[in-house]
């Protein structure tokens, strides 16, 4: 009994050193409440595989974190889980709260794989008293049967259920008995694997990776807007990913043509940005469609612009909607660093819009740093896309945004389309987001 209660001492007092040390490693005091002591299963005989790709996972002091079965639920460590998201993670020991939000800034964590784990039983804390924030918005998670389920706490680290990572991550989760992997994957559906049945996988259903449909994004935007389905027609609700976050576009405009855009997010509902435009929408015309095909649209605007393709080097040339038009935009450059960007109409190949910039591509001037380099761009946007390699990369140049300059990396992985800003000078992420390819 004293050896235990040494060993309890130590461990704590390791615990509490860490917290102040490190930032991110999950600590405790002893005696508070809403601390319960359970037994859990260590399980390093699990694999884990995220967009197919096989994880291992490392604490803030690179020691590998194992995933835990406790009552029939796997749980994998909440920062670890935080690294694959792009997001931070931080412990405010004064409130016992998890706050995971803002687009990362931590290296991500290496260490040396524990080889000799073996399955075994543990002690663990069911944390009831712990508070998960992600993006501003308290979370709470249930099980399959609508029960609430907590974070347990071991060694130092907060580990989530699965599923629950899976609703943070947008992905659905499944089980492979025969081969022990939990496999999460996908951006559209989360499935439960709370409890494990050995050899059965969980099948997607028809249930979106989200705590929110489709259907109530759209009520949430027309609640806003003061309107009811009968009064509007929808362009578009469809799922996308702004930095790091799974969000609703929502499109649609009244009998007048009032038109209204709106980004719903896709966990909580909340209203994150939203347009409106009196006199902007312009209703369909007859014969609209894609009669221009994306050749013809580089042609239309190259002849606006009064070059010849052998002139440019193209950036892009991609179908899009605006305001429930069908367009091209399309966007190239010239070996002088001249940037231009055309918007055409893909049913009548006419020029809505474009822009012309002569000094967006200036080289960098003496003084300004050392450029990190394309490639070194390059390994920054694959290290947030697990399982990507150099073959992924559709797009990787150097840019200038108001003088700043950047590297934009564009790549395409698993049906999904990644887009990264990535500082010239500091290597920093300024913006990413994802998308389906097939949207």
């Amino acid at each position: 009994m004293t050896a235990n209660k040494k060993t309890m001492t130590q461990r704590l007092g390791v615990l509490a050193l860490s917290a102040a040390l490190i930032t991110g490693l999950f600590t405790l005091s002893a005696g508070a409440a809403g601390a319960t002591q359970v037994t859990a299963q260590l399980s390093p005989q699990l694999t884990i595989v995220v967009d197919g790709v096989s994880r291992d996972f490392y604490t803030v002091a690179g020691v590998e974190a194992h995933p835990i079965t406790y009552n029939g639920t796997t749980y994998l460590p909440i920062r670890a889980i935080g690294e694959l998201m792009g997001k931070n993670v931080n412990w405010d020991q004064s409130t016992y709260t998890v706050t995971i939000g803002g687009t990362r800034t931590t290296a991500t964590t290496t260490g040396t794989p524990n080889t000799t784990a073996v399955a075994q039983n543990i002690a663990a804390e069911l944390r009831s008293d712990f508070t998960i924030v992600v993006d501003g918005v308290t979370r709470t998670f249930q099980d399959v049967n609508g029960n609430v389920v907590y974070p347990l706490l071991y060694q130092g680290s907060t580990y989530l259920p699965i599923r629950a990572i899976g609703e943070l991550m947008g992905k659905a989760v499944s089980w492979n008995g025969t081969t022990n992997t939990v496999t999460l994957s996908g951006g559209s559906l989360v499935t439960d694997a709370d409890s494990f049945n050995p050899g059965t996988t969980t099948n997607p259903g028809t249930t979106t990776g989200t705590s929110v449909t489709a259907e109530q994004a759209k009520a949430k935007a027309l609640a806003h807007a003061g309107l009811t389905s009968s009064q509007v027609t929808f362009i578009q609700c469809k799922l996308d990913w702004d930095d790091g976050r799974q969000v609703y576009d929502v499109e649609f405009y009244t009998a007048d043509y009032k038109e209204y855009d709106y980004e719903i997010d896709a966990a909580t509902g909340a209203v994150i940005s939203f347009d409106y435009d009196a006199d902007h929408y312009t209703p369909p015309q007859t014969g609209t469609g894609t009669s221009v095909t994306a050749e013809q649209a580089k042609a239309k605007a190259l002849a606006h612009a009064g070059l010849t393709s052998s002139q440019v080097t193209f950036v892009q040339c991609k179908l899009d909607w605006d305001d429930g038009r069908q367009v091209y935009d399309v966007e190239f450059y010239t070996t002088d660093y001249k940037e231009y960007d055309y918007e055409i109409d893909a049913a009548t190949g006419a020029v809505i819009s474009f822009d012309y910039d002569a000094d967006h591509y200036t080289p960098p001037q003496t003084g300004t740093g050392t450029l990190i380099g394309v490639e070194k761009a390059k390994s920054i946007a694959l290290a947030k896309v697990p399982g990507a390699t150099a073959s992924n990369i559709r797009k990787a140049r150097l840019d200038y945004d108001d003088g700043r300059a950047e590297y934009e990396v564009e790549i395409v992985y698993n049906a999904m389309e990644y887009d990264f800003e990535i500082d010239g000078y500091t290597g920093a992420i300024l913006s990413w987001d994802r998308d389906s390819i097939y949207d």
